[in-house]
């Protein structure tokens, strides 16, 4: 080949060197940012599925954050019911102290009652204060509105859940069966003896002393004085002396056992107590007794039959769920939001319609240590009944909803950074040797140019 001058070589050269200086920017990009995709050249398609990808967990990492949230709100409501629970527990203590009224001295009862007084007041102030972001969480505020269309046949109305995306519910509720009291005929004669027997329920067991100047009216009043001892009461008709229990359903007991005496209270014919039957918008509810608790699209409550008015067999009105309660967004979409409600636990909310409830207990109430601490007793136990289905509604909601959305979610976001590190994510020890490679091949061109320049200097030397 023949010796010339020229610059193609050069421009070859310099061409190359572009080329390379290029790639070796584009490394070092890469490696700063720690991203394949750093303009829309880099990737066009490779772009445009990371930005849905980022798009979809800027959703997800938003609804962790919801969950984590509702979690703290939830604990918050849980640890003020762990300090009321713990203050119902040392008012029973103190009413059934106050029970042994023969082991108590008029100045202990008055001690306790003052007590039970501190405790139903600091109650009321834990339930009033509790908040969460300014927002109170126990005073009833949060629960779901409910309103039952005959209210004498349908009393303590809770509803713990609904369907955010239903602003009104109304569900029809019959009774097919009434519930019936467990019952016992202890007695038929026209004429009473001296005698001696027991009679026994769910709270415990009372002796029944008879004179044989007694009538059965008379003896019917003493087994009701013992009522709160016993949870029995009684009832005369005609000839006949009968007992009953004061609570209702499969679980009432009443028992009767002959001790000395007329034998005419020997003989006793017992009948055992029945829970209602009730159905809510056509699907059979589960009760106990007259407490009856329903399932029925998507809203879960329940409420008590009045046993004067609503324990009969045939409608007992509708109830209408009319919103409230609290929402949380547990997902990336407006279907994954769930509403739970928290009803008001003040002292005048806890309790029961049957026994009365705990504001009654302080000093001059109708269920004071000084005039029924039985009957407070009962009151208490029903009240802690209340605070623990609360603890346990709330928890079931932390366990099933809010707890289980944040593991599918934490799942999910780990899946979507899998998947866009697969498109985005710099390999760093494949994008180092390119690095390498790049840094070889400038320093072979930029030493290749000055072999390029020798060159032309040669044919100079020859026209001297």
């Amino acid at each position: 080949m023949g010796l010339t001058v020229n610059n193609t070589n050069t421009l070859s050269l310099l061409n190359i060197l572009s080329r390379t200086t290029t790639q070796q920017s584009n490394s070092l990009t890469r490696l700063s940012t720690g991203h394949k995709i750093n303009k829309g050249a880099d990737n066009p398609a490779g772009l445009i599925a990371v930005q849905s990808l980022n798009a979809e967990l800027v959703g997800v990492k938003a609804a962790i954050g919801n969950g984590q949230r509702a979690n703290s709100m939830l604990q918050v409501a849980d640890s003020a019911l762990v300090e009321v629970e713990s203050l119902l527990m040392e008012i029973e203590s103190l009413a059934a102290q106050s029970t042994s009224s023969g082991g108590l001295s008029a100045a202990e009862v008055s001690a306790n009652q003052a007590q039970i007084d501190n405790a139903i007041n600091s109650i009321n102030r834990i339930i009033g204060t509790t908040t969460f972001n300014g927002k109170k969480l126990l005073d009833g505020q949060q629960s779901i509105r409910a309103t039952a269309t005959q209210p004498t046949k349908i009393t303590d109305v809770k509803v713990f859940s609904r369907p955010t995306s239903a602003t009104t519910q109304t569900f029809s509720i019959n009774v097919t069966t009434a519930g019936n009291v467990a019952s016992a005929t202890l007695a038929n004669t026209t004429s009473v003896s001296a005698a001696e027997f027991s009679v026994a329920g769910s709270l415990g067991t009372a002796t029944i002393a008879v004179d044989a100047t007694d009538t059965l009216a008379n003896v019917r009043d003493k087994i009701i004085a013992a009522a709160d001892d016993t949870g029995i009461s009684a009832s005369v008709s005609g000839n006949e002396l009968h007992v009953q229990s004061r609570e209702y359903g499969d679980s009432a007991f009443v028992s009767a056992s002959h001790i000395s005496g007329d034998a005419d209270f020997v003989t006793v014919a017992y009948t055992e107590g029945t829970d209602a039957s009730v159905t809510v918008n056509g699907q059979t509810a589960y009760v106990d007794g007259l407490k009856v608790s329903f399932n029925s699209n998507g809203t879960s409550g329940e409420f008590t039959l009045d046993a004067a008015n609503g324990n009969v067999a045939g409608s007992a009105g509708d109830l209408s769920i009319t919103g409230g309660g609290m929402t949380f967004q547990l997902g990336t979409s407006s279907s994954t939001q769930a509403t739970m409600g928290v009803e008001g636990m003040f002292a005048h909310q806890m309790g029961s319609s049957t026994f009365g409830y705990l504001t009654s207990l302080k000093s001059g109430g109708s269920s004071d240590l000084s005039t029924d601490a039985n009957n407070a007793v009962l009151i208490t136990k029903a009240a802690l009944s209340q605070v623990t289905t609360q603890r346990g509604r709330i928890g079931g909601f932390q366990k099933f909803q809010v707890d289980t959305s944040i593991n599918s979610l934490n799942a999910t976001r780990e899946a979507l950074e899998g998947a866009r590190g697969v498109i985005d994510d710099v390999d760093y020890a494949m994008e180092t040797a390119e690095l390498s490679r790049t840094n070889v091949l400038i320093q072979a061109s930029i030493s290749l140019l000055g072999v390029a320049s020798q060159q032309s200097s040669q044919i100079l030397s020859l026209l001297r």
